[in-house]
């Protein structure tokens, strides 16, 4: 447990948004991927995931990790329109409504509430992401469910120390999800091989360095420098504890760092794909596209529409 509690204490947690939302008609969206984690609590009508399309009770939550491609279907299963992700994004007004009066969470029909945030590891590597996990359901977290409550309600408003309380209830949302994880012995052999790895002080180096240079020389020569060890091994030695190779690694921060970067900024594709490494705008476009379903100008747009 020590081991765990000292992951937790290491954690950076960011929120990032919350939406109460009704469905306005049902939906499958395929390969549904963000690079944040988010929790979703149904709290009337029908959700459901997966090829094998495994519901969500109402008053249960569903857990999807960042970083994960994932069909869910919003609404009634039984005929549902089939969207890819690319044109759910483009078209999200015709499918949810934005509740944001606070009276109402909870209280619309086919609707549910949900809360994104980052949850990094030594501000350096996503937590739930490292560990490679399924999304999966929580059941039964009555405490859990209020939290996100409270966090949709002060999203609505504009009271004093809003963010602050945010920001105190997300790393509380985070802890949650791991006691879950822990208390009912999910993804074992995965936390156990997480937990180990984070140990290793040449790979929170590497991390580090990563994240400080993303749009630099990421080499595994550079990176084999900043290990102490040698060009040859440093691949093998990354992907031993971590379970991916570094390149791949080093693209998906990449990345994660060129979306964040389109939603806060009004810095042109071309600016950001040279920010975060990538010479060829042309080919950061398809990279992007790659991983995410969609191209980098319609993941700028889809931030607007988040406010619908």
């Amino acid at each position: 447990m020590e081991d765990y509690n000292k992951i937790i204490e290491s954690l950076g947690v960011k929120f990032i948004k919350s939406r109460n939302i009704r469905v306005l008609q049902p939906i499958t969206i395929k390969n549904f991927y963000d690079v944040e984690n988010s929790l979703t609590i149904l709290y009337d009508g029908e959700v459901s995931f997966g090829e094998e399309k495994q519901k969500v009770d109402e008053g249960d939550m569903l857990f999807i990790p960042g970083g994960k491609h994932i069909t869910v279907t919003y609404g009634d299963g039984s005929n549902p329109k089939t969207v890819s992700n690319e044109e759910f994004m483009t078209h999200r007004e015709l499918y949810f409504e934005a509740n944001r009066d606070p009276e109402r969470i909870g209280n619309l029909p086919n609707s549910f509430g949900y809360v994104s945030f980052e949850a990094k590891v030594f501000d350096s590597v996503n937590f739930f992401t490292s560990l490679d996990i399924p999304p999966f359901i929580i059941k039964g977290e009555e405490h859990l469910a209020n939290t996100i409550n409270q966090i949709l309600a002060e999203d609505m408003n504009d009271s004093a120390g809003k963010g602050r309380i945010i920001k105190i209830k997300t790393e509380e949302i985070v802890i949650e999800v791991i006691r879950y994880i822990l208390k009912h012995r999910l993804f074992v052999e995965q936390l156990v091989t997480n937990s180990t790895y984070f140990k290793d002080p040449r790979l929170i180096d590497i991390f580090a360095y990563i994240k400080e240079n993303l749009g630099g020389d990421l080499s595994n020569k550079v990176l084999a420098n900043v290990a102490n060890v040698s060009e040859d091994y440093v691949g093998q030695y990354f992907k031993m504890l971590t379970g991916i190779n570094p390149q791949d690694y080093i693209e998906y921060q990449r990345m994660e760092a060129a979306v964040g970067l389109l939603r806060t900024s009004k810095k042109s594709i071309r600016a950001i794909g040279a920010e975060v490494g990538y010479k060829d705008t042309a080919y950061f476009c398809r990279r992007f596209k790659m991983m995410f379903g969609i191209p980098a100008g319609k993941m700028r747009r889809r931030e607007s529409l988040m406010n619908v």
